[in-house]
C-alpha cells in the first residue's frame, strides 16, 4: 500500500497538543499507509511523546515556535505569524512535503493563509468550507460553513460545482442532488441572490439541481448537497450540533432519574448506544476547505482526540481520491 503524508497543526485549537497528539497516534495505528508531520513546539511535542509508543519512521516533528490563537485577527496572523504551526503546515503542503493539512485553529486565519500560501484552483473565486451532517441517506454535504459570510450568485454556483465533485469523490454518488437553502421551496421565495444562483445552477445540465430546500430538509434523503452562504451555513451547522448534544444529554438524564428509568436503560442500551453514535458530532468532524491547490481539513476548534482523529481520516480519504484535481476538472468542464 502506498504511503500518504499529512501535516497536523499540533498546537492550534482550544486543546492544542492534548487533542492533536492522541488523535495522530490513534490515526497512525488505524491506517498503516499514513505518515504524519506533527507541526508545533518541538520540546513540548517531544516531552508529550516520551511515554507514548509510536513508530518514529512514520511520525516526524517539524518545529514551529509560534501559534495562531482563536482570538487572532486573520489579516494580522497572516502577516505576523509566519512561524506558527498553522502557517508552517501549509508551507509543507505548498512545497510538496505533505499531501494534506489538518488544523483545529482559527477558521479565518486558516482560510486567509491557505488562499495566500496555496492559492486557489484555476477559475475558483472563493474557497468554501464543506462538511457532512447525518441524514436519512447517510450524510448531506453542506457548504459554505463559514469561509464566506456573504456570497453572490456566482459564488453559490461555484459552491454547487465543488460540492457536487466532493460528493462524487468521497461517496461515489454519480449525480449528487443539489439544493439551495432557502426560506421556502417555492420559486418566488428568497433573496435576489438565491434566485439568481438557482438560475445559474439549473442552467447547467451537468449539475443535478433539485430546487430550493428549507432547514429541515438538511436531513432529508432527497438531497445530497445543500448550498448556502457561510453565515447561514455556519449557524445551521451549530444548531444541528447543539441539537444532537441536547438530545443525547436529555436521554441520558431521563434514564437515570428513577429506578424504572435505570431498568429500562439496561433493556434499550444497545439501541441508545447506536443512536448516540449516529448523531455524535465527533463522528462527522472534519470540514474540507474546497477550491484550493491542496487538501486542507478544518477540525472543530473544541475538538477532543476522537473528533480530531475523524478529521485526520477525512484528510487521508480526500488525498487518496485526489479531491483538488477532481474539483479542478469539474470547474473547467462546467465553465467551458
Amino acid at each position: 500500500m502506498a504511503s500518504l503524508r499529512l501535516a497536523v497543526d499540533a498546537m492550534s485549537g482550544d486543546h492544542g497538543l492534548r487533542s492533536s497528539l492522541s488523535a495522530t497516534l490513534n490515526a497512525l495505528n488505524r491506517n498503516s499507509a499514513l505518515h504524519v508531520s506533527l507541526v508545533g513546539d518541538e520540546p513540548a511535542i517531544v516531552n508529550a511523546l516520551a511515554a507514548k509508543k509510536y513508530d518514529p519512521a512514520r511520525l516526524q516533528i517539524v518545529h514551529s515556535p509560534d501559534v495562531v490563537t482563536m482570538d487572532d485577527i486573520p489579516s494580522k496572523a497572516l502577516r505576523y505569524k509566519k512561524q506558527s504551526s498553522m502557517y508552517r503546515a501549509l508551507e509543507l503542503l505548498r512545497d510538496g512535503s505533505v499531501a494534506g493539512v489538518v488544523s483545529a485553529g482559527n477558521t479565518g486565519a486558516l482560510v486567509a493563509m491557505s488562499c495566500i500560501i496555496l492559492d486557489r484552483l484555476p477559475g475558483v473565486r472563493r474557497p468554501a468550507i464543506c462538511a457532512p451532517v447525518p441524514a436519512h441517506n447517510g450524510v448531506t454535504y453542506m457548504l459554505d460553513l463559514g469561509a464566506n459570510i456573504s456570497c453572490d450568485a456566482e459564488q453559490l454556483y461555484q459552491f454547487a460545482v465543488m460540492g457536487s465533485a466532493l460528493a462524487k469523490a468521497l461517496d461515489g454518488r454519480e449525480r449528487p442532488r443539489l439544493a439551495l437553502l432557502n426560506v421556502g421551496a417555492e420559486l418566488i421565495k428568497g433573496t435576489s441572490v438565491v434566485k439568481e444562483a438557482a438560475e445559474l445552477i439549473s442552467a447547467n445540465p451537468q449539475l443535478n439541481y433539485v430546487g430550493f430546500a428549507e432547514g429541515n430538509d438538511i436531513f432529508s434523503e432527497q438531497i445530497d448537497v445543500m448550498i448556502c452562504d457561510g453565515f447561514t451555513g455556519n449557524v445551521a451547522l451549530k444548531v444541528c450540533e447543539g441539537t444532537a448534544n441536547f438530545i443525547r444529554g436529555q436521554l441520558k438524564a431521563k434514564f437515570v432519574q428513577s429506578l424504572y428509568g435505570k431498568i429500562a436503560a439496561v433493556v434499550v442500551k444497545p439501541v441508545l448506544s447506536a443512536f448516540a453514535r449516529e448523531i455524535n458530532p465527533d463522528r462527522y468532524n472534519g470540514a474540507a476547505l474546497l477550491g484550493l491547490n491542496g487538501v486542507v481539513i478544518k477540525s472543530h476548534g473544541s475538538s477532543g482526540a476522537a473528533s480530531f482523529e475523524s478529521a485526520i481520516h477525512k484528510a487521508a480519504k480526500a488525498v487518496e481520491c485526489h479531491l483538488p484535481q477532481l474539483i479542478a476538472t469539474q470547474i473547467n468542464t462546467t465553465e467551458s
